[in-house]
């Protein structure tokens, strides 16, 4: 992962890609519908690291944003997919100022939540 990197008059600020990753995880968090952030790889389950379900690029121009969800069982994936999209788009470029060029979201599984859950119970 390569560093952003601005220059100034009075010298340069170099933005890592974690403090990104960061950013995006907590926008991601307060989308409607989605459950959590899933790994790349999917061996692995559930996480809360930010690095392990977001991957930022900077290329010099822009920034490319890959994120990785997991979905509220029964909500608009597509819907929840472009929500999750702008979000991140959103929060990262509040924050730093820094052009978009994409974010790309991977859906990676759906969860039921524990909300639906106790529903189902008390209709049971």
């Amino acid at each position: 992962m390569r560093q952003t990197e601005e220059k100034t008059p009075l010298g340069s600020v170099h933005i890592s890609p974690k403090a990104i990753a960061t950013i995006a995880y907590h926008a991601l968090h307060q989308t409607y519908g989605v459950v959590g952030l899933a790994p790349k790889n999917r061996l692995q389950a559930l996480t809360r690291d930010p690095l392990q379900g977001i991957e930022v690029r900077y290329d010099g121009e822009g920034l490319e944003i890959e994120v990785y969800i997991i979905v509220e069982y029964g909500t608009n994936l597509r819907a929840v997919a472009n929500s999750a999209a702008n979000q991140v788009r959103y929060a990262v470029e509040k924050a730093l100022g820094l052009p978009i060029k994409a974010v790309n979201v991977h859906i990676r599984g759906l969860r039921h939540s524990k909300s639906q859950e106790a529903a189902s119970e008390e209709e049971a």
